[in-house]
């Protein structure tokens, strides 16, 4: 077995990887389907979440070129199958057997992938992703995407409420030193460009995916020097076409004229400063007295740039007190996700091939009627207004297709009502078919022009950062009343296998 797999892998797929990225829970499932004959069953699973963050009412979708990445190159290594090997269960034997270590040397992705472009605004209980694969596979692969899925659609989703805040302002993403690790940085700083933002301190980032690296100088620049006007003047000589001065190194103010004294010799030397730095004091009357010192110095194009501890709320609360800031660097309560630690995405099966054709739609229950999932084969139709404007989505099945005029209901029973002059869109798309990736997928700068405009589409009360306006979202009248039956179904058979104890 393992010889195999060495073999494999120096044919091509030594490019496989993140096989061992999973919880040993998808590992031991896997296996008992591989016993129980169940592996090679076709099943559809989704990827959504319950539960909008940071108290808003939407989300923006993004981790699938991350998603898309892993399932190109998915599978098990030599190292890989010697450390389950190695494992052991409760009575000291192995925990996994050669034939299903066999297995896991040939296994690929061999299923179809369907899923929201990244950009796209997406709201709790509809589908992320779709996959639709053998069971085993899509068993272990819960794991990783929702790692990979969690974490930057949150990401995006703060960074655009960052965006709609700081309305036509410049922002950029300064949380690389407080995220949670190189990758943590990476990702947070493409999942905050996605959001909306302009442009990224990560120089990797910038790198990797072309976001707009910008940045300025740090305190130690400045103490690195007799004195401020000596290290503004030093800073001017050597990179006289990136000057934007940090002034509260020691006297904000003081500093403030320094940066005016420097913003002069470039102004003779041909060149121009870009602004000054504000990263503590009360930054709304600072920033009204640097904007009135710049203007009476003849700087009135020179820019104010803030940082320190900014989220959407304090630059909501600063614009509110008349700032004059116009660039915002956003840090670690960009970076980490404050105030939400993690999204709370779920994948749950929906749906299992039946064994003589067709699909056995899936539900799972819970006293939390928030938990319970949705069955079959879910695509979600986004209806808009003759203007463009958003006016709701509808949750179908493909199998049963939507009804004319459309209508569905919420979790609560509630109607969903789409005017007749509403147009639709189905949202999920194919991104892999048996296993080979369909075309390509749009870059950042394109799903970042994707969020812009879907907030745009929206209406205004669905963006209020407090208090929100509720979008309407449903489940389409039969796969609603579908739900309903299955959920009666596995209630009743519940109890009578069990025996009702309600009766005397």
């Amino acid at each position: 077995m393992i010889e195999r797999s060495a073999q494999r892998e120096g044919h091509g797929a030594a490019e496989r990887r993140h096989g061992l990225f999973t919880d040993l829970y998808q590992l031991t499932m896997a296996a008992g389907y591989f016993a129980n004959g169940l592996a090679e069953r076709e099943a559809v699973f989704h990827l959504y979440f319950r539960r909008h963050p940071f108290g808003g009412a939407l989300a923006v979708a993004c981790g699938l070129s991350a998603v898309a990445d892993l399932l190109a190159g998915w599978g098990f290594s030599s190292s890989d199958l010697e450390y389950l090997e190695s494992l052991t269960g409760r009575d000291g034997g192995k925990l996994f057997g050669h034939d299903f270590l066999d297995a896991l040397a040939e296994l690929r992705f061999t299923g179809d992938l369907d899923a929201v472009a990244e950009g796209t605004v997406v709201f709790a209980d509809e589908p992320l992703l779709r996959i639709r694969a053998p069971l085993w596979q899509g068993q272990l692969l819960e794991t990783p995407l929702l790692t990979l899925m969690n974490f930057q659609t949150l990401i995006a989703t703060k960074a655009a409420r960052i965006r709609l805040a700081a309305g036509r302002d410049s922002v950029l993403d300064f949380g690389l030193r407080r995220a949670q690790g190189v990758d943590g940085g990476l990702a947070a700083s493409r999942a905050a460009f996605v959001g909306g933002l302009d442009g990224t301190s990560n120089v990797e980032a910038g790198r990797r995916w072309g976001i707009p690296v910008r940045g300025t100088h740090a305190h130690s620049w400045v103490m690195a020097f007799p004195g401020e006007p000596e290290a503004f003047a030093s800073y001017a000589q050597a990179l006289p076409n990136n000057c934007i001065f940090l002034v509260d190194t020691y006297d904000t103010h003081q500093g403030i004229r320094n940066a005016i004294l420097a913003g002069g010799m470039l102004r003779r030397a041909g060149h121009e400063m870009i602004g000054i730095r504000l990263d503590s004091g009360d930054l709304a009357a600072l920033s009204r007295d640097a904007r009135r010192m710049l203007d009476e110095a003849g700087f009135p194009e020179a820019a104010i740039v803030a940082s320190n501890n900014l989220d959407e709320h304090r630059i909501a609360e600063l614009k509110a007190r008349g700032s004059e800031i116009t660039i915002w660097g956003v840090g670690t309560r960009l970076a980490t996700g404050h105030s939400d630690g993690a999204l709370g995405g779920v994948y749950k099966m929906s749906a299992l091939s039946a064994p003589n054709g067709g699909w056995q739609p899936k539900v799972k229950l819970s006293q939390d009627p928030g938990k319970s999932s949705s069955p079959g084969r879910q695509q979600i139709r986004r209806f808009r207004a003759p203007d463009g404007e958003m006016v709701g989505d509808l949750i179908y099945d493909e199998d049963t297709g939507l009804e004319s005029p459309p209508s569905g209901r919420r979790r609560d029973g509630t109607v969903v009502a789409i005017p007749e002059s509403a147009s639709g869109e189905d949202l999920l798309a194919p991104v892999f078919r048996q296993g080979r990736r369909v075309g390509e997928l749009p870059g950042v700068d394109t799903a970042r022009q994707k969020t812009l405009e879907q907030l745009d589409a929206l209406p205004s009360d669905v963006l209020a950062l407090r208090d929100p306006g509720t979008y309407a979202v449903g489940l389409e009248r039969r796969l609603y009343e579908l739900k309903e039956r299955l959920t009666a179904q596995i209630r009743a058979a519940t109890r009578s296998r069990l025996g009702d104890r309600s009766e005397p």
